[in-house]
This record gives C-alpha cells, sequence and structure tokens, in this order.
C-alpha cells in the first residue's frame, strides 16, 4: 500500500484549511478527531459511501488537517493538531468552539447595546 501524501508542517496553507473545514461532512471528521484520537476510516462517519468517504479524506489530507497512516489492512486518522496549531495558533479552537454554538446564536450576532 502507498503511503498517502502529507503537506510538511510549514507547507500547510491556512486557505486550504478553511476550504477543507467549510463541508459539514468534514467539520464532523474534525470534532471526531478533536479528542486526540486514532480513528479507522470506517468508524468516523455513518452512512456515507466509502468513495465519497476517501474524497474527504483525500481533501482533509492534502490539506493538512488530517494525518492518515497504514495499520494492517486498514488506514487510521488522526488530527495534525501539534501541526495546526504551530502554523495557526488557535484556529482550530476557535474554529470548535465556533462550531459547537447554536446556529441561532449565530445568526442572531451579539445583542445591541443599550
Amino acid at each position: 500500500m502507498l503511503e498517502p501524501h502529507h503537506p510538511a508542517r510549514d507547507q500547510i496553507r491556512l486557505e486550504d484549511v478553511l476550504a477543507a473545514l467549510g463541508n459539514p461532512l468534514r467539520m464532523t471528521v474534525l470534532q471526531v478527531l478533536a479528542d486526540g484520537g486514532e480513528y479507522p476510516c470506517g468508524a468516523i462517519v455513518e452512512g456515507v459511501s466509502k468513495s465519497t468517504l476517501t474524497h474527504h479524506w483525500r481533501v482533509l489530507r492534502e490539506s493538512g488537517v488530517i494525518n492518515q497512516r497504514a495499520s494492517g489492512r486498514e488506514l487510521l486518522l488522526s488530527l495534525r493538531r501539534d501541526d495546526l496549531d504551530a502554523r495557526f495558533p488557535g484556529l482550530l479552537s476557535t474554529i470548535l468552539a465556533a462550531h459547537q454554538q447554536p446556529a441561532d446564536a449565530v445568526e442572531a450576532g451579539p445583542s445591541p447595546r443599550t
């Protein structure tokens, strides 16, 4: 099995990370991997075809968001938190915190001062 391409830490670009995380399914993957664990590809998202998941893993891997490594016959995924935090301090924490907020709170914005 060929090892997949992962960009080096200094090659991770902000626009690639943001584009990768602009998809709801990939944000779900980020939330699962944010606990620091390593998961088999098939154990993160259910009800999605293997070819669709393969596409999403490639986007996340090539943007520098995840690490993908072979372990026997399966691929394991993990978040590249150290690399992302080194390149863009606070970005992941901010994205994850914003994603946890209810949609109506984000749409309403801050309350006006009186």
